[in-house]
Formats: structure tokens, C-alpha cells, sequence
């Protein structure tokens, strides 16, 4: 298992964008957690109300539950992810472009679950499809930066410098892995990974673009 904590890669831009988007999904979550520390059925209905379910497509839905997380280790992982890698891909597109780039890639990752369960009625809660292609878009514009991950095999425990491409390349093919694994079988909730697989592409697809068209505001 790799784990990043850091990268060699400094920012050009203060990461207005990406601090503001961990704020709002700080702030979320502690509404979350409040209501339903006092009211369970009530945190279960904010879920099955603002979580895109494919069944009942709304787009909405698919805004709404990028902001919201399943508990802290959900949120954390997701959060510490986004630290990382946000800043430099915030710095290449500028604030504008890099916050409609993440809500894009939210909703890439949304259509990627649809498309293989359209049926299904289990609300998909969570940044990491937005996320996914943050690190798509970091992958692709800054394949031999360094990061610095934790790395985990069996009982052995270690840290190790590793070219972006490669934590990345190796994130997703571990998500491609668990899609295909899961492929046709009745799902009763866990990781979405073709929302990660969707969103990683359209961050690798689409983040040259991104770059070269010109936004008047």
C-alpha cells in the first residue's frame, strides 16, 4: 500500500480554491454529524436526500453529495488527498478554471457510476470522484514531480520518494481493479469505484483544455 503525505512540487498560486473546498466539506461534515449525533433517521434522510442516487438521477444531487461523507476517515482521506495534490493543479488552471474544473470532474465521476448501475438505489455520498481527477489532472501535468509516500507491505513499514506517475498510475489501476472485481455483482454499498474511474479520466482527458481556453469574468 502507498500512502502520500507530501510532494516535491511547489505552488505558484496560494490555494484559495482548494482551502476553501476543504472548509466547505469541513463545515458539511460537522452539520452532518451534529444531526445525526442527535437524530440517526434524521442523518440517514440528508443522505438519501442529497446523495446522487444513478436510479433517481437528479443534478442536483450530484452537487450536493460531493459535500458530504460517510464518517471522518472518509473525509480525512479524501481531504488529505486533495492538500496534496490540489494546490499544483490550482496553480496551472487559476482559481475560476480549477473550481469549475473539480465540479467537472464531480460530475464525470457521477455519469461513470451511472452508466454501469443505473438502477441502483444506493446514495452516493463524497468528494473522491471530484478528487479522482484532481489527481488525473496532476498525473498528466506533472508526471515526474516527487511525492512522498508511506509505504506498507505485510508488517513492514518504510517511506520511499516516488515519481507522481507512478503513485498515481498505481492509485488508479488499484481502482480499476475493485470496478472490475465488483463488475455485475449486486452491490449493498462500499467504494464507488467507477465514480473514481470517471473522474480520474476526465482529469487526464480534459485538464490540457482546461488550460488553453480562455475564461472573460
Amino acid at each position: 500500500m502507498l500512502f502520500p503525505y507530501k510532494d516535491n512540487n511547489p505552488r505558484v498560486l496560494y490555494p484559495f480554491i482548494t482551502f476553501g473546498i476543504i472548509f466547505l466539506n469541513l463545515i458539511f461534515f460537522l452539520g452532518q454529524f451534529y444531526i445525526s449525533s442527535n437524530d440517526s433517521q434524521l442523518g440517514i434522510k440528508i443522505i438519501s436526500t442529497f446523495g446522487f442516487i444513478p436510479h433517481d438521477f437528479n443534478l442536483l444531487t450530484v452537487f450536493s453529495s460531493m459535500f458530504l461523507h460517510g464518517g471522518i476517515g472518509h473525509l480525512v482521506g479524501n481531504m488529505w488527498f486533495l492538500y496534496i495534490f490540489g494546490d499544483n493543479v490550482e496553480s496551472i488552471l487559476g482559481h475560476v478554471k480549477y473550481f469549475l474544473f473539480y465540479l467537472m470532474c464531480g460530475i464525470a465521476a457521477a455519469f461513470g457510476q451511472y452508466i454501469i448501475n443505473p438502477s441502483s438505489l444506493i446514495p452516493m455520498i463524497g468528494a473522491s470522484g471530484a478528487i479522482a481527477g484532481i489527481l488525473g489532472a496532476y498525473m498528466i501535468s506533472f508526471p515526474k514531480a516527487k511525492v512522498h509516500v508511506f509505504v506498507m507491505l505485510f508488517v513492514f513499514f518504510t517511506t520511499l520518494i516516488v515519481p507522481a506517475k507512478i503513485v498515481l498510475g498505481i492509485w488508479f489501476l488499484i481502482q480499476l481493479n475493485g470496478g472490475i472485481s465488483e463488475f455485475g455483482v449486486l452491490s449493498k454499498g462500499g467504494i464507488a469505484w467507477f465514480a473514481h474511474i470517471g473522474g480520474f479520466l476526465a482529469g487526464v482527458i480534459f485538464v490540457k483544455a482546461f488550460q488553453t481556453f480562455e475564461l472573460k469574468v
